[in-house]
């Protein structure tokens, strides 16, 4: 299994011990009663057969039966849909030669069984009150809610500021490429920007997870803060500025981008080698398309835009002609040439003819 496919299964187990899930309810409960538990839940043939003993119950699955089993010793095995109760008092004997850097009892059987099963692997310390949780060898420990909204405190204050700073420096943007006068330098603070919203956004993702239902006031902000139309003007900056303006190659230079350290996103040079451009240094010129400009005019529809920069190759021929015969803009299906000549006037901070 890949490192993709791990992940996705940890971010499955992460859900399912999430508050407000069945099983986070039972750990809730299981630490309050300061027990210890070891719990399989998924692959249960696999996880059956590395173990024997135990007392087969196959009873519906509720919290309260979870916790209960705790109180005696060994295993508990739950089918994979989390719907039934399938052992109880189960001795595991995963290969004692696997691999593991855990030091208890319980946290050792569980990281080999996770090794050696698909099951999701649930440890419970009693002494420590920490509730690890294993997947193929990986393992992941819950937190407090609490510590949960700190980190989400942390986050929402970086998104608002750095949201803040990226909307002003768009609005300067905007005006500077319809005078023709971007430089190298401009754009590569505008990226790091980006980025910067982009893994602050990812970091609040993976924490609305962790919160589970108590996460949904978390979403909103996220969505408010860095949704759908910062996350297009992203990939339309790239498209405008790269030597390759397809959308595939907006993707593969965001994934470039997301991979590179902070020094470098604020390195012109290197920023211009992957947009796909050498000897640029950061007072060099830089022509864009306009797509991102374009979008913000309403009267622009979807396609509209993608029309008028295969006809004019750059946002400042596009000026040029606008000033000699807006009403051109008809053939490429703006509905109201005028209107779209007005409108980047405005954003150029000049009136239109």
């Amino acid at each position: 299994m890949d490192k993709e496919q791990v992940q996705k299964r940890m971010n499955e187990a992460i859900r399912l011990t999430a508050p407000g899930q069945p099983i986070r309810t039972a750990l809730d409960m299981i630490i309050a009663g300061h027990l210890g538990a070891l719990i399989c839940v998924g692959d249960s043939e696999h996880v059956l057969a590395a173990g024997n003993d135990g007392f087969p119950l196959n009873i519906s699955f509720t919290s309260n039966r979870l916790f209960e089993l705790s109180k005696m010793d060994g295993a508990i095995v739950i089918d994979d849909d989390v719907t039934q109760i399938l052992r109880a008092n189960f001795h595991l004997n995963p290969d004692p030669s696997l691999a593991t850097s855990e030091t208890g009892m319980r946290h050792r059987t569980a990281a080999r069984m996770s090794v050696l099963t698909d099951a999701i692997v649930i440890s419970v310390s009693a002494r420590r009150a920490v509730v690890n949780v294993y997947v193929h060898g990986k393992s992941y420990t819950i937190q407090p809610v609490s510590d949960i909204m700190s980190s989400v405190n942390q986050l929402v204050s970086t998104l608002q500021t750095t949201r803040a700073s990226l909307d002003r420096a768009l609005l300067r943007l905007t005006a500077l490429e319809l005078d023709d006068y971007v430089t190298l330098a401009d754009i590569t603070d505008i990226f790091s920007s980006f980025e910067i919203l982009q893994q602050a956004k990812g970091e609040l993702e993976f924490c609305i997870v962790k919160l589970g239902t108590q996460g949904k006031l978390v979403q909103m902000q996220l969505e408010q803060l860095a949704g759908t139309s910062i996350d297009n003007d992203y990939t339309l900056m790239i498209r405008d500025y790269a030597s390759d303006s397809s959308e595939e190659n907006a993707l593969r230079i965001r994934e470039q981008f997301s991979s590179m350290t902070p020094r470098d996103l604020t390195n012109p040079q290197r920023v211009a080698e992957v947009l796909g451009y050498d000897d640029l240094d950061e007072d060099s010129v830089m022509t864009p398309l306009g797509l991102r400009t374009l979008s913000q005019v309403s009267v622009v529809r979807d396609g509209v835009a993608e029309k008028i920069v295969d006809e004019y190759g750059s946002l400042q021929d596009l000026m040029d002609d606008i000033r000699k015969d807006p009403e051109r803009l008809g053939d490429f299906g703006v509905n109201n040439p005028t209107i779209l000549a007005d409108s980047l006037y405005r954003m150029q901070g000049k009136r239109g003819a």
